[in-house]
Order: structure tokens, then C-alpha cells, then sequence
């Protein structure tokens, strides 16, 4: 589709770089100057005169074109469309918002002579090059104190009369205060950087009556980690303090400190207090000013159980951390509702520093498991923060070959996630079993194959107490997982090996070629099919054999590996019955039931245990073009009844398939009121399950009706609807 805003952008760009290459004196200047103009670059002298001529602009056009520019370049986030314009209409200081005072997309466009345009894809305001942005950042003068106008300007609008007259509720509708929600988000990320008195006496105005104001929901909802815990029915808000606590603006802090009634340690719906969201912000003043209040209490948890320790080190805020340790009341070691200690996230976030920090206090046990058997060296291991692996393994007193309650081991976890650096540290001690299996019997080099690991797996087969065909509880070996997953160099390694036996099947009888061949993975297909020990048509438990899996997928070119082959039987049945041509007909894949007609030895017509041949399962399923391709072959009988009497347009009228219905009665040699063996024919099951399109169909095909089969006969084989 042709994109008029970005063909403009385009053509601008070059008219810039033309107007700047021009405006050099010789051929010579002329040709550097083009060199260096790449993609928006050297275009420093064109912004700055557009700039001039956007500022000789008549009225107001001149303010507002600067004034879009600055919100466009310093926002927190990609402005909407509507979030800008009410943005500029906004009159710092004034109680009441002005609609009429927004002004139109197309106005703020013109006044900035090109540099603005508008993602129609996002519906946001944008600068037409990034290089743009460069250029307005780094000339300061031209927005003076821009973060102290924006933050302002928020609060005007969050302290406006309409704003107050929003009800406080979650998700209220702010479709007639779209810029509501940036305003609740950044009006305190704007003010930290450039706070003035009268930002303080606005924001004073907002927060003593915040927890009755729709920002405090809006706020609330945003910064909420997707781990926080809501209570029920509580009374509970967010208020002022909090939401200056998590901004960390210490002079608006001491300010409701000083209030009567402020409570430093309240806990807001999430459980969260002052101090935690200080702690988990990195706000290091704001953490300094709330442990000096006599009434916080540094260990009050969030409804997780989450202490401002616990989430200072989650978030590896090391000076947070240290402040917080600095307190003697502070436990260190404290676990959350999960039994995750400080060390223990803060390890799986690989924040390396404040591991160092807690790994020094005697009171933390760096071997602690939380409720499901983890320990540090666990998360820090699957992670593959090999700095924090190698802090915990210094340790005398952490256990590395520890298994959680599912069995797994830190080499366990290392290995799946293909952590090769950590899998050596664990790899190169004495104490740590490279072959231990977890609760389901699977190895770390299970693991590692399953996860397509290859070189991971190379590493543990580089082990000699290593068994490379250990199956699990399940039977499933690591070559078998490897090839269900389709991990062609980790299937190679092991074949390599002399122990590892390519035909051993699960406890359901099937075998990693049956696996690669039901997922369609043609090269390790290959691979196993290359081997004179691997049966290729040896059927599991069910009697699928490889080929019958590759049909019921569709794989259509590892089908064709196998009818190339003369040791494999195309047309063998399962327990059931079923041969893979029925099966391919089941699921509606033509090109591989086109595949199976063609090959010879496979009969087109064969019944299932109940008698139902690929043709009725290509009726019962709907399976038009199959059932198109089955009609066409000769050695198909269209009206051949099943165990209980019912043809394919019995089962076609039955199940409202038209198409198919329609192919059947252009057949001369379908009976169209055959009946079954309860009596029903296909004009009665079409009416019984409500298919009117299809009773239509019957009903109008009037074949002769045979002489066996009376008119009183006929009328009572209809459903009682039907009389």
C-alpha cells in the first residue's frame, strides 16, 4: 500500500541534503559534503535553518511547533496523536482544561514545516528522522527547561477539574482525557529531573487527596509487576506517599512526612509500603529518608512475602542493598511465600555484586532451597550466570550436585538450557555426578539432546561414566528425544556411538525413527534410515509404523523416503486396522494419499477393524478433494457399508458435508437410500442431525427406488420430523 507520509519524509530528506550540498562554494566542498551525508547524516546545518524558519512563523504557530518538537523529543514513551494535541492545549497553572484550546493534527504538521509526521501504523507523532532527535538533544538552548514545563504541565492536567471529576476506580474510561494515563505514568519522572515551587505546590495539590484521584489507579495499574499479589476487598489504595516513594522526589516525601497523618509504613493493595517501592525503584534518597522514620519497619512484606531487601536484590540495586543491609534489624536471609531468599533471586538474575554482598554475612545460608527444591547455585546455573556459578561453588558449604523436589540437579538445569561454560565449571568437580537422573529418569545428556544442546552434548559424552542411551522412566533415550525434536548433529553424535542402539523403542514401542518420522524431520529421517540396525518398518505398541506416522502428519517428502524402499509395506495396518493410506485420508492429506494410490501394493479400498475403508473416513471427516481422488480410482466400491451397514454417504449426509454428499450422488453406482442396518437411510441421518442443506440435497435426488423397497417402507425409515 503506498505510504504518502513516509514519501513525504523522504522527499524532505532530500530536499535538505540538496538545500546543504548547494549551499557549499566548490565542486570540491560539494563532494565531501555528500560524502558525509548518509542517511540523515551532516544535515546539521538544514535542521537548524528549518528550525529558524519554523521560528519567524506569525502568532502562535511559532510556540506551538516548538513546543510539539520538545514534547516529541523528551516524551518517556511515543506520544498518540491525541495525547499530543492535549498535551499543547494544556495552560499551566489553570483548573480547568479547555477543549477548544486542543488544536488539530493538520495545524501542528504545517507548523512544523515537515520535521513532524505521524506513524499511521502506531497512530503516534514522530520526528521524521532519527537524526532529528540527535540534533534537538543535544542543542539545549533551543528547549529551555523542558522537563520542568512538561512535568507541569501533567499536573495541571491531573489537578484539572475534569480530571477530579473522574471516578476513582481500576480501568475508568479516559477517552475524553486521553493524556491522563502519561500524565499518572511521567509527571513525577519529569519533575525528579527539574522540580520548581510551583511544581511542588501542584503536585502538594494532587497528593493530598491522591488516593481519591483516578491518577492513583492509572499509576497503580501501570507500574504493577505481573508477580504482585492483590488483596482482595481491601481497603487498602495507593497513596501519596507511595507514589512519590516509587518516583523518589524526597523534597514531595518530606513534605506528606510532615503531614498528620501519613502513615510511612502502609501497605497498599498490593502489600506493597513506602519503602518498598523506594527499594525496588533504586531510589537510594528515598530508601536513605524512609529508614530514618521511626514507623517503618524494614522487614514489612508485600502480600508475596517480598521484603525492600528482597527486591533491591532482585533487581540488583547494590547500593539499595547495602543500605538495607546496613540496618541490624534487617534479615537477610528472609524467603518470600515461595521460599525464595534475597540470594536466591538475585543469583537468577546473575547480579553478581549484591551475591558478593549476601554471600558475606554469616546469617545467609547460600544453600537454602526455596519450597520447590532450588537453591542459588540451581537458578544461577539455568540462567548461566557462570560469575555468580563460580562465587557459589567457592563456597564450602553449597552442595553443586543438589536436586531440587523434581530431581534436578544444577548440571540438570545448566545442561537443557545449553549453558556450555557453566556445564564445564560443574563438569570439572569431583563431587558432581554428571550422569544423575531426576525424578523422570532423565540425565543432564538427556537434557541436552532433547534441547538440541549439540555442543553441551558433546561435552558430557567427552565423560566416561556417561551412559549416551540411558532411557527415562518413559523409555524415551536421548537419541530418541533428540530426533523428535529434529537436532540433526546431536542425532550424528550419538549414532557415532557404539553403544547407543538407533532402533530402541519407548515403553510405547516407538522408536526414534517412528518420532522423527511423525514430526517430519526429513534429515534425521535420513540418518536412521541410513543405519542396516534400524528396522523401518517395525510398528509400536498401537502398530503404527514409521510410515503410518508420516501419513497421519502429512509429511509428504518423509513419506516418500519410505515408499522408495523395498523392506517397508505401505498398505500395513495398525491394531486397528487403520493402513497409513486410511489415515492420510483421515486427516485430509491429499498429496500424501496421492503418494500411497500411486504406489503399488496399496489397496485403495481396504477396511478398517469396523469396516470403514479410506473413502468413508474421508466422507465422515469432509475431506472433499480426498474423497474427489478415491472416487476417481477403479478399484473403489463408493457404497461399500461398514460393520453397521453405513455407506460413505451415509456418513457424509450424517455429518452435513454437501461437497461430499454432492460427489456421491453424481455416482450412478450410489445407492442414495441404501439403508443401514437399523434401517436409517443417508435421508435420515442428514434430517436427524439437522443438516438442511444436505436433506435438501436427498430430497431432491430422485432416483428409482428399488421394487424391495415399499413407498410405506421408505416413509417410516424417516425421522418422526420428518413424517
Amino acid at each position: 500500500m503506498y505510504d504518502t507520509n513516509r514519501c513525504k519524509c523522504r522527499f524532505l530528506l532530500v530536499s535538505l541534503k540538496v538545500d546543504t550540498i548547494l549551499a557549499e562554494t566548490t565542486i570540491h566542498r560539494r563532494r565531501n559534503r555528500l560524502n558525509v551525508m548518509g542517511d540523515g547524516l551532516g544535515l546539521g546545518d538544514a535542521y537548524g535553518a528549518t528550525l529558524e524558519r519554523i521560528k519567524t512563523q506569525e502568532g502562535e504557530k511559532a510556540k506551538l511547533a516548538m513546543t510539539t518538537l520538545m514534547w516529541i523529543c523528551y516524551s518517556e514513551r511515543p506520544l498518540r496523536v491525541d495525547e499530543l494535541c492535549h498535551a499543547l492545549a494544556v495552560e499551566i497553572g489553570s483548573a480547568h482544561f479547555n477543549n477548544d484550546n486542543v488544536p488539530a493534527i493538520d495545524t501542528l504538521l504545517v507548523c512544523c514545516q515537515g520535521l513532524v509526521m505521524v506513524d499511521k501504523e502506531a497512530s503516534t507523532v514522530r520526528l521524521i528522522h532519527h537524526t532529528l532527535r540527535e540534533y534537538l538533544c543535544t542543542h539545549h538552548s533551543l528547549f529551555s527547561r523542558a522537563h520542568l514545563a512538561m512535568g507541569e504541565t501533567c499536573l495541571t492536567y491531573l489537578n484539572s477539574e475534569q480530571a477530579k471529576a473522574l471516578p476513582a476506580k481500576p480501568q475508568p474510561d479516559l477517552s475524553s482525557m486521553p493524556f491522563l494515563k502519561y500524565c499518572s505514568r511521567y509527571w513525577g519522572t519529569h519533575a525528579k529531573r527539574e522540580l520548581s515551587d510551583h511544581a511542588k505546590s501542584l503536585a502538594m495539590g494532587l497528593l493530598e487527596q491522591y488516593e481519591n484521584h483516578v491518577a492513583a489507579h492509572s499509576l497503580f495499574e501501570q507500574i504493577l509487576d505481573p508477580d504482585d499479589s492483590l488483596e482482595a476487598d481491601t481497603g487498602a489504595l495507593f497513596a501519596g506517599l507511595h507514589c512519590v516513594s516509587f518516583f523518589g522526589i524526597v523534597d514531595l516525601m518530606v513534605g506528606l512526612l510532615g503531614m498528620d497523618g501519613c502513615d510511612a509504613n502502609r501497605r497498599d493493595s498490593a502489600g506493597i509500603t513506602p519503602l518498598i517501592w523506594a527499594a525496588r525503584c533504586k531510589q537510594e534518597e528515598a530508601v536513605e529518608l524512609l529508614l530514618g522514620q521511626e514507623a517503618v519497619d524494614p522487614n514489612t512484606p508485600d502480600n508475596e512475602g517480598r521484603i525492600p531487601l528482597w527486591w533491591a536484590a532482585n533487581q540488583g540495586h547494590e547500593l539499595v542493598v547495602k543500605q538495607l543491609l546496613g540496618r541490624e534489624d534487617v534479615n537477610p536471609d528472609k524467603p518470600d511465600n515461595h521460599g525464595v531468599t534475597p540470594l536466591g533471586d538475585a543469583s537468577a538474575g546473575g547480579h553478581e555484586r549484591v551475591v558478593r554482598q549476601l554471600l558475606d554475612l554469616e546469617e545467609v545460608n547460600p544453600d537454602k532451597p526455596n519450597n520447590k527444591g532450588e537453591t542459588p547455585l540451581s537458578w544461577a546455573a539455568s540462567q548461566g550466570h557462570e560469575l555468580v556459578v563460580k562465587q557459589l561453588l567457592d563456597q564450602e558449604d553449597v552442595n553443586p550436585d543438589k536436586p531440587d523436589n523434581e530431581g534436578r540437579t544444577p548440571l540438570s538445569w545448566a545442561a537443557s538450557q545449553g549453558h556450555e561454560l557453566v556445564v564445564k565449571q560443574l563438569l570439572d568437580r569431583e563431587d558432581v555426578n554428571p550422569g544423575k537422573p531426576d525424578n523422570e529418569g532423565r540425565t543432564p545428556l538427556w537434557w541436552a539432546a532433547s534441547h538440541g544442546h549439540d555442543f553441551v552434548v558433546k561435552q558430557l559424552l567427552g565423560r566416561e561414566d556417561i551412559n549416551p542411551d540411558k532411557p527415562d522412566n518413559h523409555g524415551v533415550t536421548p537419541l530418541g528425544d533428540a530426533s523428535a525434536g529434529g537436532h540433526e548433529r546431536v542425532v550424528r553424535q550419538l549414532l557415532d556411538l557404539e553403544e547407543v542402539n538407533p532402533d530402541k523403542p519407548n515403553n510405547k514401542g516407538e522408536t526414534p525413527l517412528s518420532w522423527a518420522a511423525y514430526k517430519g524431520h526429513e534429515s534425521v529421517v535420513k540418518q536412521l534410515l541410513d543405519r542396516e540396525d534400524v528396522n523401518p518398518d517395525k510398528p509400536d505398541n498401537e502398530g503404527y509404523t514409521p510410515l503410518s506416522w508420516a501419513a497421519n502428519s502429512g509429511h509428504k517428502l518423509v513419506v516418500k523416503q519410505f515408499l522408495d524402499r523395498q523392506d517397508v509395506s505401505p498398505d500395513k495396518p495398525d491394531n486397528k486396522g487403520k493402513t497409513p493410506l486410511l489415515w492420510a485420508a483421515v486427516e485430509g492429506h491429499e498429496s500424501v494419499v496421492r503418494q500411497l494410490l500411486d504406489r503399488q501394493g496399496v489397496s485403495p479400498d481396504k477396511p478398517d477393524n469396523k469396516g470403514r475403508t479410506p473413502l468413508s473416513w474421508a466422507a465422515i471427516k469432509g475431506r472433499g478433494s480426498v474423497a474427489k481422488q478415491l472416487l476417481d480410482w477403479r478399484d473403489v466400491n463408493p457404497d461399500k457399508p461398514d460393520n453397521e451397514g453405513r455407506t460413505p454417504l451415509s456418513w457424509a449426509a450424517s455429518e452435513g458435508h454437501e461437497s461430499v454428499v454432492k460427489l456421491l450422488l453424481d455416482r450412478e453406482d450410489v445407492n442414495p437410500a441404501g439403508p443401514d442396518k437399523n434401517g436409517h437411510i443417508p435421508l435420515w441421518h442428514a434430517s436427524a442431525g439437522g443438516h438442511e442443506a444436505v436433506v435438501n440435497l436427498l430430497q431432491a435426488w430422485q432416483p428409482p427406488i428399488p421394487a424391495w423397497f415399499a413407498a410405506d417402507e421408505l416413509q417410516a425409515s424417516l425421522p418422526s420430523s420428518s413424517h
